[in-house]
């Protein structure tokens, strides 16, 4: 293992399936057909809103991992006791945008508790120019770099970033920090509206602990063929 999860934990532990269905109901039904295959689970914005939260307390009461998807960024105070509810709830990571003072206000609530805090550095759906339009003064590699070390420096556990990113980004923080790769997309699948996409093997190749995967499972015709594929994947490489 290269971050400072723990040594033993299960292979299987490295794909998370992204729940991102509107209801808890169809979530659930895709929970069942991924059968015992799937042990960790997105939840998302989408599922959250209706019903997910609930939802992520039922995996986890059922012995799932659950990886909320919440992107927080707000006034310290609010995402301290925002990350504080969610260590109570049961998850093991939390996604938070990577800004300095709402990282640190993330690690001041979670203090104490097993929740595993993740910062988002620059979503996987922009490119440069997105970057620009929205007035940032830094291209993608550029941001997620700058990002990266401010989140070593404040002592957040790990980052949620595009495969794209891993190499530069490992050497740049080392070995104990957890790195969650999205916009991960076997072989001959849909891009969709992800900009900077990896396979499976290449992400685990650069650096990845652990990989992010919705569509190219949950919309396949076979999902728990699909994550079994993807699985073999992983350990091939």
């Amino acid at each position: 293992m290269t971050s400072a999860e723990p040594a033993g934990a299960a292979l299987s532990e490295k794909l998370i399936v992204a729940l991102d269905f509107p209801t808890p109901a169809e979530a659930r039904a895709m929970v069942a057909a991924l059968g015992p295959s799937v042990c960790f689970y997105k939840v998302g914005m989408e599922l959250a809103y209706g019903g997910g939260l609930s939802f992520a307390k039922e995996l986890i009461d059922n012995g799932a991992q659950v990886f909320l998807d919440l992107k927080l960024h707000d006034i310290p105070t609010t995402v301290a006791k925002a990350c504080a509810n969610v260590a109570r709830l049961g998850a093991r990571f939390l996604t938070i945008h990577a800004y300095p003072q709402t990282m640190a206000a993330a690690k001041q609530g979670a203090a104490g508790s097993a929740l595993r805090l993740l910062g988002v550095t620059v979503m996987t759906s922009y490119s440069d120019a997105d970057l620009h339009e929205a007035g940032y003064a830094f291209g993608v590699e550029d941001l997620v770099m700058r990002r990266a070390r401010q989140a070593r420096e404040i002592g957040i556990d790990g980052l949620i970033l595009s495969a794209e990113e891993l190499p530069a980004v490992r050497r740049e923080v080392g070995p104990a920090m957890i790195l969650v790769t999205p916009g991960i997309r076997p072989a001959g699948s849909s891009a969709g509206d992800q900009k900077r996409i990896m396979t499976p093997s290449a992400a685990i190749k650069a650096g990845a602990d652990y990989l992010v995967v919705g569509r190219p499972i949950t919309s396949a015709k076979d999902p728990r063929a699909a994550a079994e594929a993807i699985l073999a994947e992983i350990a091939a490489a």
